[in-house]
């Protein structure tokens, strides 16, 4: 049932829970859709006028009815009490030790997601609402001698893989909804409260692109849709050797002629960043401009991205 669903790539460890547990509640539908779907056509049928003009004053007197509704009743528990139950704790109340983690805050505003790493020293620096600018969003007092080593970004939370993830989520003004669907996450930010969620990423954001790239034809000029959002996974060059369309770049429309011209009928292409921070709340009217993406590296990569940030600080 889950592949039927559509659902993105897994990439978190408790993701593969949750869609299973989806999967059933989906059958439970499908069971229920089905079943009653039958029993309402039998009803027009074996009820119709020709067959029975005159009211039966008795009524049914079988209780198969009551024996359905039982059964649905002790299935939705069964999912309730061992499945949800028994996740929920497990991603609420099993979190791991802040000394063996990743840990960030996220701060949300419209329109942006704010992210905050402590550095080297563990320790988020001071912040000061009376600090808060346009270039500092966050208002971290840059004076405080746990602040200096404190990295700063908007709207790109890095993330090593295969290591637990704290994030202390709470909003500058309105409630907005963290929500990364790869990673199975969902979380509202509220002004005035810090709210704590953890996963455990699984994948890095390479292989997921990896992952989701695919062949699409481009024969005859065609230029699907669906390359508008994606870049090349590859380098495609012309006859005479000059690249048309380079590994990672975007694959325009008016590029399409000259690869056919140089014989390319397909052409490999996949997201470049697939992992976006979407906000599942309503937040105002520039609500849909609240993207931020998630970007999972390997342990390697992650300490080489951290030192060049930490190389600004100096600057």
């Amino acid at each position: 049932m889950e592949h039927l669903l559509g659902l993105p790539p897994e990439a978190s460890m408790h993701a593969p829970q949750i869609d299973h547990m989806l999967g059933m509640v989906h059958w439970l539908m499908v069971i229920l859709f089905v079943g009653w779907g039958a029993f309402f056509v039998y009803t027009l049928v074996r009820f119709r006028a020709p067959r029975q003009q005159r009211a039966d004053y008795a009524g049914v007197k079988s209780h198969a009815s009551n024996y359905v509704e039982i059964g649905v009743a002790a299935f939705e528990a069964f999912l309730l009490i061992g499945f949800a139950i028994p996740i929920w704790s497990s991603v609420v109340t099993a979190f791991p030790s802040e000394k063996d983690a990743t840990v960030v805050r996220v701060v949300a505003e419209q329109f942006a997601w704010n992210i905050h790493y402590p550095g080297p020293d563990g320790v988020f620096g001071r912040t000061d609402i009376s600090l808060i600018s346009a270039e500092n969003p966050l208002g971290l007092d840059r004076s405080d001698p746990a602040a200096k080593d404190d990295i700063t970004t908007i709207n790109q939370l890095n993330l090593p893989v295969g290591k637990p993830v704290i994030v202390y989520l709470t909003s500058k003004d309105v409630i907005h909804s963290f929500g990364v669907p790869y990673l199975r996450v969902k979380q509202d930010a509220i002004p005035g409260q810090r709210i704590p969620l953890w996963f455990v990423p699984t994948k890095t954001s390479a292989e997921i692109s990896e992952e989701l790239t695919r062949r699409y034809s481009i024969r005859g000029g065609h230029y699907p849709g669906e390359l508008s959002y994606l870049v090349a996974r590859t380098d495609y060059n012309g006859k005479d050797g000059a690249v048309i369309v380079s590994k990672g770049s975007p694959v325009t429309e008016d590029l399409i002629p000259q690869l056919n011209a140089a014989g390319v009928t397909e052409i490999l292409a996949g997201p470049d960043t697939p992992m976006e921070i979407a906000c599942a709340q309503l937040c105002g009217l520039g609500h849909y401009r609240m993207r931020g993406f998630v970007n999972i590296q390997t342990q390697k990569e992650y300490k080489e991205w951290l030192s060049e940030q930490a190389s600004y600080l100096t600057q």
